[in-house]
């Protein structure tokens, strides 16, 4: 047996973790980071077993603990978005997308859609799901000025194309989208409202943004990991009983057969942690975001959305084609331990999207951290000196590395003694 072969993987493995845990300012929009307690328990037995089908209705013996614990996250995660029927089965978002796309339209279908410049998903249109399910993406009427659906031309190209299905939510959300203004003209053209609240979660958790379950949609799909700080998974969530009856049918046996089990429990933990600490963490997020919006524009970047304050999310959207577009910027800060990612904004055409005008930022892992509006404005110093004054790489990455050692706590988040926790519960680690 050549050991090297295993400790060289487990090098990669350390060094990846020092990295982005430690190292680095992490301002990926759809990252986040899982409290001590939450990594804990995903690491459990469950992670090599099956359960098909719904909880106490099984297909595989075995599962009466697996059981009970779907059966309270489906509940705990109803009581939190104020929503009658939750299923937690999907995978991801992108599965809970195509689920709910194939449950409520049928090939030939129209959805009506976020252009990709104003932040629909990639699963929303032609190059994902959406197209491999033969449903036909139109796109919705969009202000890229002021980063918001244009509301009386969405209801005019509604009424004449009669969508089966109109998509909000997405990949950029930076003020909320028109949920209740929407409705009543959908329903009337015979379709439904599906909203991706994948990016939001978190942000509704905490009771600082658009519920769109209360606001009418018929669908609420969602992962579970990004302003919702949980494993890596999806949901969905209606309280239109005979839409989610629909969507039931088609998660499984269509798109998923196993779930992912250990997942299951962590995501209730960190359900948990938004009922008791996430209206804090909501606040705090949406508070470092707009500041850290506003610090920037006061070094002169050109930020999106600034009539309507820039931001209402954890997002911050950049134009930084003057610095060379945002692969080359995304990739610059990289190299100074500041990790973003690039991203198509209004006025970018299709041929631009291996290197877009955009770079998208999200604030809710240094949030998470414990950052507030001070280490917000530092991050924009940080970029104002990398990339306008040009300081050195290296000296911009030092300067990262010491500032980031002041934090590597995770906050809201449960306090456990996880040694005394795992040699009680969890045995596989102990």
């Amino acid at each position: 047996m050549n050991l090297n072969e295993i400790y060289a993987t487990l090098k990669l493995i350390k060094e990846h973790n020092r990295w982005r845990r430690k190292e680095c300012i992490n301002l990926i929009a759809s990252e986040n980071i899982t409290s001590p307690l939450v990594d804990a328990v995903y690491l459990s037995d469950a992670m090599h077993r099956y359960a098909e089908g719904t909880p106490f209705k099984r297909f595989y013996q075995g599962t009466k603990f697996i059981d009970e614990i779907e059966e309270k996250t489906n509940q705990v995660l109803g009581e939190l978005f104020n929503a009658k029927f939750v299923d937690v089965r999907p995978i991801s978002g992108t599965t809970a997308n195509g689920a709910a796309f194939y449950a409520l339209a049928n090939r030939g279908d129209k959805a009506l859609v976020l252009p990709v410049y104003a932040g629909s998903h990639v699963s929303h249109t032609k190059f994902g799901i959406l197209g491999a399910l033969g449903i036909i993406e139109e796109e919705m009427p969009f202000n890229g000025e002021d980063m918001v659906i244009d509301v009386e031309n969405t209801k005019k190209k509604i009424r004449e194309i009669k969508p089966k299905i109109v998509i909000l939510g997405g990949t950029v959300i930076l003020f909320r989208h028109p949920v209740k203004e929407l409705i009543e003209v959908v329903e009337e053209n015979g379709g439904y409202i599906i909203y991706d609240a994948a990016h939001v979660l978190g942000l509704i958790a905490g009771n600082r943004f658009q519920n769109p379950v209360l606001e009418g949609a018929h669908l609420v799909t969602s992962s579970t990991h990004k302003t919702f700080p949980g494993p890596q998974g999806g949901v969905v969530f209606s309280n239109d009983e005979e839409v989610f009856k629909r969507f039931k049918k088609v998660i499984f046996p269509v798109f998923v057969s196993n779930h992912h089990l250990h997942r299951l429990a962590a995501t209730l933990i960190t359900a948990y942690e938004m009922k008791y600490f996430g209206e804090e963490y909501a606040s705090n997020i949406i508070k470092n975001a707009k500041t850290l919006a506003e610090e920037l524009h006061a070094y002169g970047f050109k930020v999106l959305g600034e009539k309507n304050g820039f931001t209402e999310t954890h997002q911050v959207v950049l134009n930084v084609k003057e610095f060379g577009g945002g692969t080359y910027v995304a990739e610059y800060l990289e190299k100074c331990n500041i990790i973003t990612n690039k991203n198509m904004i209004p006025g970018d055409t299709p041929e631009m999207v291996r290197n877009p005008s955009g770079l998208r930022l999200g604030v809710q892992e240094m949030t998470r951290l414990g950052m507030g509006a001070s280490e917000m404005k530092y991050i924009a110093e940080l970029f104002y000196k990398a990339l306008i004054r040009k300081t050195s790489i290296e000296e911009i990455k030092q300067t990262v590395l010491e500032f980031r050692k002041n934090y590597q706590e995770v906050k809201y988040a449960f306090n456990i003694d996880l040694k005394s926790f795992a040699e009680e519960y969890l045995p596989i680690l102990s």
